[in-house]
């Protein structure tokens, strides 16, 4: 089929790969434009959907928008037979939607209804949904309200991050938008249910600081969701920790029945497990601003955060 692919993140790139290697002539990729990064955070960086297609010899486009008539004549003119859309990041209106002869197949990282909008990923895992999934939709003008084509659902495990979801999600996204595109007239679009709405908003910077007064299995759950991006993290000296991994931790016997006087947040022993609103966890990768990624044992033998210290 003649395809227009749109996607931005890592989780796209898998299915731009797929749709290559089913024989699928991809006229153009769409992408957001690049952003600042690099070491200094100053060099414009190509989006991984810019880079892999560039590599395969594909013509990118990044517009900012599509909603002015000019990007929408220039959408129209590849004549796409259809628009395979993963994470694009943009609000495609409807003359974009309607421009390609089998209009636009969105591969969307839950199982809808459950979860429409930006972060699917991270509002299961934070959640706490023992279940999650692909769905390869028909897009309309609504957000994620579309017919659904085909789904496959996996379960996600105690120490999955969103990160380790992620590509698993996108390998099963990609192999089923290939079986779809494969005989589209076998595939008869299903509407999604009313029942089990569920939106998941952009995650935010600010929902990253850990929040010490939640359980410790909210707190792991918060760890795991925010990893790789933006990172859940604490401050301690003024300097903002990230913890990339923990564990859930058995209190001591001694301290079992404890409500501790100065509240959640308290490091309760030498290897920096911390209790939260009830339990306590323990970090086992770890990075300070500027620095990598090491063990908490690592981590204390220069920085040291003794028992008894208040986390805020």
């Amino acid at each position: 089929m003649r395809i227009v692919f749109m996607g931005t993140p890592d989780f796209a790139v898998p299915v731009l790969d797929a749709l290559v290697a089913a024989g699928h002539d991809v006229v153009a990729a769409y992408s957001q434009p690049p952003r600042p990064g690099g070491r200094r955070g100053k060099e414009l960086t190509p989006s991984p959907v810019q880079a892999r297609a560039e590599a395969l010899g594909i013509a990118v486009r990044t517009p900012t928008t599509l909603r002015d008539a000019s990007a929408q004549a220039e959408f129209g003119a590849l004549a796409a037979d259809v628009a395979v859309v993963a994470a694009y990041g943009l609000i495609l209106p409807q003359a974009v939607l309607d421009a390609p002869k089998h209009g636009c197949l969105n591969v969307h990282g839950s199982i809808l209804p459950r979860w429409r909008g930006a972060a699917p990923i991270q509002r299961a895992i934070l959640a706490g949904d023992a279940v999650t999934g692909v769905c390869i939709m028909q897009m309309e003008a609504g957000l994620d309200t579309g017919p659904v084509l085909l789904e496959g659902r996996m379960p996600i495990g105690d120490y999955d991050t969103a990160g380790v979801l992620a590509h698993r999600l996108s390998l099963i996204g990609a192999r089923l938008m290939v079986q779809v595109l494969g005989d589209m007239s076998a595939y008869k679009p299903i509407a999604q249910s009313e029942n089990g709405v569920a939106y998941a908003s952009k995650v935010h910077k600010t929902e990253a600081r850990i929040d010490w007064t939640l359980s410790a299995r909210q707190v792991d759950r918060q760890i795991r969701a925010f990893n790789p991006a933006p990172g859940a993290w604490f401050e301690y000296q003024g300097e903002r920790i990230r913890v990339h991994e923990a564990r859930l931790q058995s209190l001591p016997d001694d301290l079992q029945n404890v409500t501790f006087a100065t509240g959640p947040g308290v490091v309760i022993d030498d290897q920096l497990a911390i209790g939260c609103g009830e339990g306590a966890i323990r970090p086992l990768a770890i990075q300070r601003a500027g620095r990598g990624v090491m063990t908490s044992t690592e981590l204390l033998r220069g920085f040291p955060i003794p028992p008894g210290t208040i986390l805020e």
